[in-house]
C-alpha cells in the first residue's frame, strides 16, 4: 500500500492504495507520523492480510482520523478493517465496502499435498484451519465490538458468504454492501 498526502478545502488527506502486506503498518504509522495531523484517510484497496489489516485499523484509531471510501473506489477484505478503525467512517455513494468469508485454505496444492501424504497428516491439516479459523473469528468480533461495528455484520453478512468458488451454483465469494446495510451495521457512521 502506499500513502500519498492530499489537501482539500483545509483538510488534510492521506490516499492509501494498494495491498495489505506484511510490512503496512511501519509504513502507515510513518505516514502518519509525517504528515499529521490527518484528517481523513482514503482507502483503496483490493485486501491482503486479514491481522495486519486489523492492526493497522487499530493504528488509524489511535491517530483518531475519519476514513472514507470515495466514489469509484473499493475496499475489500483486510482493507474492510483498516477502514472500520476510523474515528468516523464513510462511504460515498458509488463507493465500494465489499466483503467475504475468510479462509484458511486458499492454496488448494497445499491442501492437495497434505491430503496425499494420509489420515494422519489430513486430520492435522483440519484441526490447524479449525483452530486459525476459531481464533480470526474471536480476534474479528473483538475487533468490531472496539470500533463501535456491530458484531452481526460478521454472523449476518460476513460468514454467510462462501468461502470457495465451487460452493453451489452461485459462484460469487463477495459481497458489497448497499448503503442500508452500512448504516444498519454502523459500518459507517458520520456523514
Amino acid at each position: 500500500m502506499q500513502f500519498t498526502l492530499q489537501e482539500q478545502d483545509g483538510k488534510r488527506i492521506l490516499l492509501a492504495e494498494g495491498a495489505i502486506d506484511t510490512g503496512l503498518v511501519p509504513r502507515l504509522k510513518a505516514a502518519l507520523e509525517k504528515n499529521k495531523p490527518i484528517d481523513e484517510i482514503r482507502l483503496r484497496s483490493a485486501g491482503g492480510n486479514a491481522r495486519v489489516g486489523t492492526e493497522a485499523g487499530r493504528l488509524i484509531r489511535e491517530s483518531l482520523a475519519f476514513t472514507r471510501i470515495p466514489s469509484g473506489w473499493a475496499c475489500f477484505s483486510a482493507c474492510n478493517f483498516m477502514f472500520m478503525g476510523g474515528r468516523g467512517r464513510i462511504v460515498d455513494v458509488g463507493g465500494h465496502f465489499v466483503v467475504h468469508m475468510f479462509t484458511h485454505v486458499g492454496d488448494g496444492q497445499v491442501v492437495a499435498a497434505e491430503v496425499m501424504k494420509g489420515y494422519e497428516s489430513t486430520v492435522n491439516l483440519i484441526g490447524e484451519v479449525e483452530q486459525g479459523s476459531a481464533l480470526l473469528a474471536s480476534e474479528d468480533n473483538d475487533f468490531l465490538i472496539r470500533m463501535g461495528v456491530s458484531r452481526k455484520l460478521l454472523t449476518e453478512v460476513m460468514y454467510q458468504q462462501k468461502a470457495l468458488e465451487n460452493q453451489g451454483e452461485d459462484a460469487s465469494t463477495r459481497r458489497c454492501l448497499t448503503q442500508e446495510e452500512l448504516l444498519k451495521y454502523r459500518v459507517v457512521n458520520a456523514r
